[in-house]
């Protein structure tokens, strides 16, 4: 272990399979905590929590849908049943459906709002009852992003269920703090992931034209930013939004979208 900044702490972190999700577990991981990782994909989870483990951080994968109270329910069963306790939820998993708001379909709304903000929510709810039964406090996070700040085409949808994270996080400060409990948001601008790089082998291009810092972020920039907020160095910080974006929300230039098939 690098840094044992998390012993004796245990969390669950969804959508954890790559990327962002991936790189806050690993983080976590290898600075003493003990993990459940959630990824819809069976395989991704299977596979990050050998990394991890590899790498000597404790780690099981527990892999299914997020947004579906059972799978929710189970993570917090399984953290309890493994490692006698929860101290910190990590809301990740997410979903981005792009469209021209006039003809977004109806199907894709639900999921948006399915994955982002219910599931955000019910873990969150699983997450703090764990720790108010347990009386010891304990941090929550919700992933949000800097399009919940600044307007961006064909992201309407997913804007909303972003935006709606941040006020949830401010709105629940009222009821976790009495339980010791803090909650707050990440909202990572333009990240370089095994997804955005996939869909897009222009996006690191792009994206370092329009970002002040000459660059996009890469997993670990969004990672360092969280891990500060579920440490015990972020004890009297809550209801806050982090944004790490490299400047971008400050100028907010829009990048290319006009061969974007949506």
């Amino acid at each position: 272990m690098s840094n044992p900044l998390f012993n004796n702490q245990v969390a669950i972190v969804t959508g954890a399979g790559q990327g962002i999700g991936f790189e806050i577990a690993k983080q976590l991981a290898t600075n003493g905590a003990c993990i459940i990782l959630n990824d819809a994909d069976h395989e991704l989870a299977a596979q990050a929590a050998k990394t991890i483990r590899g790498l000597g951080g404790e780690c099981i994968a527990f892999a299914g849908d997020a947004s579906q109270s059972e799978v929710i329910d189970g993570m917090v069963e399984e953290a309890v049943r493994c490692f006698g306790k929860l101290t910190i939820s990590v809301a990740n998993a997410g979903i981005t459906l792009f469209g021209d708001f006039f003809e977004y379909p109806k199907e894709n709304l639900q999921k948006v709002l399915e994955v982002n903000l219910m599931g955000s929510f019910l873990l969150t709810q699983a997450a703090a009852r764990q720790m108010r039964l347990q009386k010891s406090g304990g941090r929550i996070l919700l992933m949000s992003s800097v399009v919940g700040h600044q307007s961006h085409q064909f992201l309407g949808a997913y804007a909303m269920s972003k935006a709606g994270l941040e006020m949830l996080a401010k709105n629940l400060v009222l009821e976790l703090s009495p339980h010791g409990i803090t909650i707050n948001a990440v909202a990572p601008g333009a990240t370089l992931t095994e997804r955005t790089l996939t869909t897009d082998p222009t996006y690191p291009k792009t994206w370092s034209a329009i970002t002040p810092m000459g660059r996009p972020a890469i997993c670990e920039d969004i990672a360092n930013a969280a891990l500060f907020l579920l440490s015990p160095h972020s004890g009297h910080i809550t209801g806050q939004s982090l944004i790490v974006d490299g400047g971008w929300t400050s100028v907010s230039p829009l990048p290319d979208l006009s061969n974007m098939d949506v």
